[in-house]
C-alpha cells in the first residue's frame, strides 16, 4: 500500500493528473501549460476556487484550495504552480466592487497572471492611467485573459505597488523564460505598450479589499505564499509515490536485492516520509487555525499571522529537501534527462527559492516575532 493516502478527489481531477503526467514532457519542451489543461483547470474550479457563491464561484476554503494545488503538483509541479494562481480573486478583491463583479460575474472562470516589479511610472490621462513596462516572472501569462502590471503613480505612497488590471491582448509576452526548473511555468516577460487603463481597473496589491467576505480578509500576502509552497509537498509527494512503486516492483538484473529490500533505502525512504508528513501537518494545522479565527473572530490573530508565513517556508523548504532524498534514492538512473526523480527534485529546489518562502522568509519571521521591522508584506 502505498504510505500516502490522498484525499478524495472527483473523477474528473484523478483523469486530468493522469494526463498531466503523461504530457510532462510535452509541456517541458513548450515551456508553458497549453491552453486545453488551463482550461480543464476551469472546468474542475481551480479559477473559480475563491470566487463567492453569488457570483457563481466555489467559495472554497484556503485549506480546500490548497489541498486541490498539491493534487495537481503531485502530478506535474509546472501544472500547479500555474493552478495555483487561482488565488489571484483573493487579491483582485482589492479592486472597486463594480469592477471585480464585472470580471467574476461575466465569468467566474477568468484566468488572470500578473507580474509585479519592476513598478513603471504610469501618467495619468484620459480614461485612467497609461500603462507602458515590461515585468519579469509572468507565470501563467500563456493561458491568461487578464493580465496585471505593476505601477507608480506620481504622488502615490504606497509600500506595495499598485497593479494595472488589462485585457491580454493588449500586452505582448516576449518568450524569456528557459530554465531547469518549473519550465512549463511560462513565466515569460508581459510587455505593455501606452495601454490605457482606468483608474478602477487598477489596485494594491495586498491592499484593502473592497469585499467582504472571509476569504479576502484572510490574511492575502500569507495565502499567495502558501498556495505556491504547496506545490513543493505536491512535487515531493509525486516524488515518493514513484520511489515507493519503482522499488516495490523493480527486480535488479544483477541479482542485487531489490531497492525496497535494501537498508539504506528504507532509511531514507522513512527519514523523507517523515519530513514531508511533519511539513504537511503544521502546513494544513495552521491554516486551519487561521481560517477558524477568521470565521469565529473576524481575523487572524498577530502571532497566527506569522505562524501562517512560518509553515509556508517550512512546507516549501522541506518539501524541497523531500524531493532530495527522494532523488538520492533513485541511484544513477535518476540522472537521465527528463527523470521524474530529477525533474521533481530541481522543481521543488526552485520552489524553496521563490523570495516569499526563501532563506529570507525565516529572518522576516524572526523579525516579526520579536516585534522588529519586517520587509513591505511581511507577515
Amino acid at each position: 500500500m502505498n504510505s500516502h493516502t490522498a484525499p478524495e478527489m472527483p473523477g474528473t481531477l484523478d483523469a486530468l493528473k493522469t494526463e498531466i503526467r503523461a504530457r510532462q514532457q510535452e509541456f517541458q519542451e513548450l515551456r508553458h501549460i497549453p491552453k486545453d489543461i488551463v482550461a480543464k483547470f476551469q472546468q474542475i474550479g481551480v479559477y473559480r476556487a475563491f470566487v463567492p457563491k453569488r457570483l457563481r464561484g466555489d467559495g472554497l476554503s484556503p485549506m480546500a484550495f490548497c489541498r486541490l494545488i498539491e493534487e495537481i503538483a503531485s502530478a506535474d509541479a509546472s501544472a500547479g504552480w500555474v493552478a495555483s494562481f487561482g488565488v489571484s480573486s483573493t487579491y483582485l478583491a482589492a479592486l472597486p466592487v463594480a469592477t471585480y463583479e464585472s470580471i467574476f460575474g461575466g465569468d467566474p472562470n477568468t484566468v488572470f497572471a500578473g507580474a509585479m516589479f519592476p513598478p513603471h511610472p504610469a501618467r495619468r490621462v484620459d480614461g485612467g492611467f497609461e500603462v507602458s513596462g515590461r515585468w519579469p516572472w509572468g507565470s501563467g501569462v500563456m493561458g491568461a485573459s487578464i493580465v496585471g502590471g505593476g505601477i507608480k503613480v506620481e504622488g502615490e505612497d504606497s509600500a506595495l505597488p499598485r497593479t494595472a488590471v488589462m485585457p491580454r491582448d493588449k500586452i505582448t509576452v516576449d518568450e524569456t523564460w528557459d530554465t531547469v526548473g518549473l519550465r512549463a511555468t511560462g513565466s515569460h516577460h508581459i510587455v505593455a505598450d501606452k495601454v490605457v487603463v482606468p483608474e478602477d481597473w487598477t489596485f494594491i496589491r495586498g491592499g484593502t479589499p473592497t469585499l467582504d467576505d472571509p476569504v479576502f480578509r484572510y490574511p492575502a500576502m500569507a495565502l499567495a505564499a502558501q498556495v505556491l509552497a504547496v506545490v513543493a509537498l505536491g512535487a515531493a509527494r509525486g516524488a515518493l509515490d514513484w520511489l515507493h512503486q519503482d522499488a516495490m516492483a523493480r527486480v535488479s538484473v544483477t541479482g542485487a536485492p531489490s531497492p525496497a529490500a535494501r537498508g539504506y533505502i528504507q532509511i531514507d525512504y522513512a527519514r523523507a516520509q517523515g519530513l514531508l508528513t511533519g511539513a504537511r501537518a503544521a502546513f494544513y494545522d495552521v491554516i486551519s487555525e487561521g481560517w477558524e479565527q477568521m470565521q469565529t473572530k473576524g481575523e487572524v490573530s498577530p502571532e497566527t499571522h506569522v505562524k501562517l508565513r512560518l509553515v509556508a517556508s517550512k512546507a516549501a523548504q522541506d518539501g524541497a529537501e523531500a524531493a532530495r532524498l527522494a532523488f538520492v534514492m533513485g541511484g544513477s538512473g535518476a540522472m537521465a534527462t527528463g527523470h521524474p526523480l530529477g525533474r521533481a527534485m530541481i522543481d521543488a529546489a526552485c520552489v524553496a527559492q521563490h523570495a516569499f518562502l526563501g532563506s529570507g522568509s525565516w529572518q522576516a519571521g524572526g523579525a516579526a516575532m520579536f516585534g522588529q521591522q519586517t520587509p513591505p508584506g511581511y507577515p
